[in-house]
């Protein structure tokens, strides 16, 4: 977790959390516009997951592709526990 917390800084986690929002925004827009407090702190928690997992499970893998890599990682992670949810 400190070597994402590293590799990011603050700019970094507030662009995850900004990808995380849009994410559950666009998915509360493509689900008729209702819930979207629900889909936002779910494509958060999902913006967030999974950089820390990858993190976890390769240490500089995310350090060494750059804040554009950790945000591609960021938004897959939304978008699949915004579909996971959904089920």
């Amino acid at each position: 977790m400190e070597a994402l917390l590293q590799a990011l800084g603050t700019i970094g986690l507030i662009f995850l959390l900004v990808v995380g929002a849009l994410a559950g925004l666009i998915a509360s827009l493509v689900d008729g516009g209702r819930h979207k407090g629900r889909y936002v702190a779910i494509g958060v928690v999902g913006a967030l997951a999974l950089p820390v997992l990858v993190t976890a499970l390769a240490t500089g893998a995310l350090a060494a592709g750059g804040l554009a890599l950790i945000l591609v990682t960021s938004l897959v992670g939304a978008i699949a526990v915004l579909v996971i949810a959904r089920l």
